[in-house]
């Protein structure tokens, strides 16, 4: 059922891509197995997914260890700052970094684990102002993003942007992808980051409009998964 259900969504998100001009090879599927038993990430690995998400520290323990070690991890959560010794080694990506003491326990747990490869870090930008989520504010970004460059943070990779569609409005998400592309493309360019190339928006029931908005990786759980 996994398979049939990753066959799909690959089909889809490839047939998205053509539609706007894009290659589905610009666009990764992170399959978001939090909550999931080791036995539904083992299937989609035999499926030929690559790139799974977790939201805590703790559940994704229980699968990291025992799968390949080939597959990417990406820290798709709210991180407590006090968990960040437990990311080097384990992650691969973490998508949801909003402050600079997050940031600096992250750069710190990288230096007590030097042979770590590198954290592949995307900020989170609340670009819909929602008080129940996450992330900076979007006039907040530039400044973050000064703060960072003017520290040494060592293991540390910024690599773009992360943001959440409004649930249950079509076009204000729509909104927010693009607003969301445009601060990338501009934070880029302005402090010559080419490595600042990452949109991570969409998610089971918008990313369609994220892909057309120009999202390079899209988190999917309920529609591989199914409900939880």
């Amino acid at each position: 059922m996994i398979d049939h259900k990753l066959q799909i969504i690959r089909g889809e998100i490839a047939s998205l891509a053509k539609q706007a001009g894009r290659s589905a090879e610009q666009i990764r599927l992170i399959a978001v197995s939090k909550t999931r038993p080791l036995e539904d990430v083992q299937q989609a690995i035999l499926a030929g997914q690559c790139d799974f998400g977790e939201n805590t520290v703790q559940d994704a323990s229980t699968k990291i260890p025992f799968v390949d070690p080939a597959v990417q991890w990406h820290f798709i959560g709210h991180l407590q700052s006090k968990k960040s010794g437990q990311i080097p080694g384990a992650f691969n990506w973490i998508h949801s970094i909003d402050s600079m003491k997050l940031a600096n326990k992250l750069a710190n747990a990288m230096r007590n684990h030097p042979q770590a490869d590198t954290l592949n870090c995307l900020i989170q930008v609340n670009v819909a102002a929602e008080p129940s989520k996450s992330g900076l504010a979007t006039d907040q970004l530039k400044p973050f993003i000064e703060q960072l460059l003017s520290q040494e943070l060592t293991g540390l990779a910024w690599r773009g942007l992360m943001t959440m569609g409004v649930h249950n409005d079509v076009s204000q998400t729509q909104r927010v992808f693009a607003r969301c592309r445009e601060l990338q493309h501009q934070i880029a360019s302005e402090y010559q980051l080419p490595g600042f190339d990452q949109l991570s928006m969409g998610m089971s029931g918008d990313y369609a409009d994220a892909i057309r908005e120009g999202a390079t990786m899209v988190r999917i759980g309920t529609a591989i998964f199914g409900s939880r």
